[in-house]
């Protein structure tokens, strides 16, 4: 077994030498081709910037030169570099309140030395000094000297240059030589012996000859080592070092320029020989190795053995857009180490074998992991799940939650900014040795860092407080609210803790009172429904008795009745009060005359309001108050108010029934005088059996004013109870049609 996996990965070593060297072969052969097939040493481009620095050489050391005193005759001055000089330093008010700043100290402190003598020379310097720079604005030949003067020490400086640079070029170009002829004068140049140069180079005793005309016309001929023209212009380049500040006439040459055989000898020369062998055989050996390689990938299985299938389902764990990341970072890796030139021209064996060793190791990276990536998305991998999952998508979620307080996320991008910048700050400091930079950092550092790290120290301790804060009151404990400190967001969260906190002691409070209400509507009902279920069992028994009259047994049956009536009444309220808080009623809605339907329902109490002696007073509009509304469960509200009113009512007080027409609102306000205290708590009325009369003595199913706020409430009003002492008030809200 140890043998055969051996085996198997000798294989995948010895393809991917091939495979890489192949690829570096063939890419060998496509990019420095064209400069080593068929070529020779003069096709280079290394010979041909020679050959165009030795032209331009040429023209400023020989065909173009003129003695000083010649070019320094030809001296010129245009307007523009007399006005250019005038107004180097400024307007004449600038220049010469310049000077007087200049010499103002010195005259000072010559005079405070007692140092007359001193003090009238720097005045009379500083006296010609203004006095030239106001020449210099009265009289342009005044400037124009300067401007000449200055033309002519750059000319001397130029000619020292050229007479050390004329022995460095004769050295340096050895192998070149030169017959030039001035086309308008006939003056022969070169660097041939006075018999060679009366008659042309011939192309036989050169190893390089070509034909030029330097100036304006293209070259005119060239020899059988170049082909294709190349126009000079005859004067000096305007880049070159030894340009001088001049206006030169173009000259026209033409002549020839040549390079011995001397220069095989050159180790330019034998270098490029060389390296042109080795091209050869490094190609030929590439494209071999590469045929190779593809015959036997197959063969030898090397594409399931660099990229097993065993490591396929740990690759596909990896987010998608960083997969095809490091595989794109490999390729590159892997194209940047086939550089042609780094290898071709190595110095050692061990040094190509280390560099192929390094190609074959990225290049068989590069392989499997675009090997697994084909196969991900060949093998139809899910698209959305992918993006979800990709590092673009997380870090593009995790940006727009840290911008959802979008002041929070702008503060932490330019603290992480500012942090990020003093480390390359400091290396900068430190590169350059500079002081100015030193101090400049140690105050961006005093004046902005440290209260940064203050600040950042202090809501990091908020934030802890807040933390810690939070835990104690998921424990259970008892705290004080959070302090709030200024209008950060982390105080707005503090203040959002309290609130929360709030919220939770009145949830606990309303837990209490829930548990509390709903104790007391089991006791309710309990009570309500076993008071009358008892009078029916007790009479039932009675009844049983046989000695009774016949006055007595009708007695007892009426009470029987009477109570299993009231038995039914409160069961018919409870089911319908459960399905009124439910919902599930359905409402026929209808645009119905409010003050008709209330006129309706006091009619059906009119005996009971003549013998209560209460005073009732109805105050409605005389136009009609119509609104949108299921009549029936309306009147049925109606109905139970009006009861209440009846039952729980002080005798001989006044009830005062109101209705209004308050722009797109319509109200129905019940008013009366309670015959009972009532509790503080109005909202617990509402309750299901629960009655004023907290000692249930009265009739009622104690459901009376919950079935009427349901009633309301489907209807999208509102139902509001005030009570102010014992004056009991009843607001209902509706929506006028």
């Amino acid at each position: 077994m140890d043998t055969k996996w051996k085996n198997n990965w000798a294989r995948v070593i010895v393809w991917l030498l091939l495979f890489s060297h192949g690829v570096h072969g063939v890419m060998t052969t496509i990019t420095q081709g064209p400069d080593y097939i068929g070529k020779n040493y003069f096709g280079t481009h290394s010979f041909q910037f020679e050959l165009n620095r030795y032209i331009d050489d040429l023209l400023v050391f020989e065909l173009n030169y003129i003695p000083i005193e010649e070019a320094k005759k030809q001296i010129t001055v245009t307007s523009e570099e007399i006005e250019e000089h005038r107004l180097r330093y400024g307007e004449l008010p600038d220049q010469v309140q310049n000077i007087k700043d200049q010499y103002e100290d010195k005259i000072n402190q010559a005079i405070a030395n007692n140092n007359q003598q001193n003090a009238d020379a720097y005045t009379a310097e500083r006296d010609r000094k203004i006095e030239d720079i106001t020449e210099n604005f009265r009289n342009d030949e005044h400037v124009l000297a300067k401007v000449a003067k200055e033309k002519e020490a750059e000319i001397d400086e130029i000619y020292k240059g050229l007479d050390r640079g004329r022995t460095g070029f004769k050295q340096h170009y050895r192998y070149f030589v030169y017959r030039i002829t001035d086309k308008e004068t006939g003056q022969v140049y070169s660097n041939l012996s006075a018999k060679d140069r009366e008659q042309k180079i011939r192309d036989g005793q050169m190893a390089y000859l070509r034909d030029y005309s330097l100036g304006n016309s293209q070259s005119v001929q060239e020899s059988h080592h170049r082909t294709g023209g190349i126009s000079y212009s005859g004067d000096i380049p305007v880049d070159h070092p030894y340009k001088l500040p001049i206006e030169t006439s173009p000259r026209n040459f033409e002549g020839q320029i040549g390079v011995t055989n001397a220069i095989k000898t050159s180790s330019d020369y034998a270098a490029f020989q060389s390296q042109q062998r080795l091209f050869y055989v490094y190609a030929i050996s590439g494209v071999v190795s590469l045929l190779i390689s593809l015959f036997v990938v197959n063969r030898w299985q090397i594409i399931e053995r660099i990229a097993p299938r065993t490591g396929q389902a740990t690759f596909n764990r990896v987010p998608l857009d960083f997969a095809a990341g490091i595989t794109a970072i490999a390729l590159f890796i892997a194209f940047n180490r086939l550089d042609t030139v780094r290898f071709i021209r190595v110095e050692s064996v061990s040094r190509a074998i280390r560099f192929l060793f390094y190609n074959s190791l990225w290049t068989g990276l590069a392989i499997a992991l675009l090997i697994y990536l084909y196969r991900r998305l060949k093998e139809g991998s899910d698209p959305q799940a992918d993006f979800r999952g990709s590092m673009t998508a997380r870090i593009w979620q995790t940006a727009q939650e840290s911008f959802l307080i979008r002041s929070t996320g702008v503060q932490i991008f330019l603290i992480l900014l500012f942090a990020l910048g003093l480390g390359p700050g400091a290396i900068i400091v430190y590169l350059f040795n500079s002081s100015f930079l030193f101090v400049l950092y140690c105050g961006i550092a005093l004046l902005i860092g440290l209260p940064l790290l203050y600040l950042i120290l202090r809501q990091a301790g908020y934030f802890n407080k807040i933390a810690l804060y939070l835990e104690n009151i998921v424990q259970g404990y008892a705290v004080p609210d959070l302090t709030i400190k200024g209008q950060s967001k982390l105080a707005k969260i503090a203040e959002n803790v309290n609130r929360l906190k709030q919220g939770v002691k009145v949830s606990q409070q309303e837990q209490a009172k829930s548990e509390r209400l709903k104790t007391e509507l089991i006791t309710n009902v309990s009570h309500d429904l076993r008071t009358p279920l008892t009078s029916v069992i007790t009479y039932t028994e009675l009844l049983k008795q046989p000695n009774l009259s016949d006055e007595e047994r009708a007695s007892y049956v009426g009470i029987i009745d009477q109570k299993s009536k009231r038995l039914k009444v409160l069961i018919d309220d409870l089911f319908e009060a459960s399905k009124m808080a439910s919902g599930s009623v359905e409402l026929t809605k209808q645009k119905v005359d409010l003050v008709q339907l209330l006129q309706q329902a006091l009619a059906e109490y009119d005996e009971q309001i003549k013998t209560s002696g209460l005073q009732f007073r109805i105050t409605t509009p005389e136009t009609p108050v119509y609104a949108l509304v299921d009549g029936q469960k309306v009147w049925r509200a109606f109905d139970n108010l009006i009861y209440n009113i009846l039952k729980y009512s002080l005798e001989h007080t006044r009830v005062y029934i109101s209705v209004q027409a308050d722009g797109s609102i319509a109200r129905i306000i019940f008013r009366n005088i309670a015959k009972y205290e009532l509790g503080e708590n109005v909202d617990e009325l509402f309750e299901r059996f629960k009655r004023g009369d907290t000692s249930r003595q009265t009739e009622g199913s104690g459901l009376g004013l919950a079935i009427a706020k349901s009633i309301i409430d489907l209807h999208d009003g509102s139902l509001d109870i005030e009570v102010d002492g014992d004056l009991f008030k009843v607001t209902i809200s509706l929506q006028s049609a």
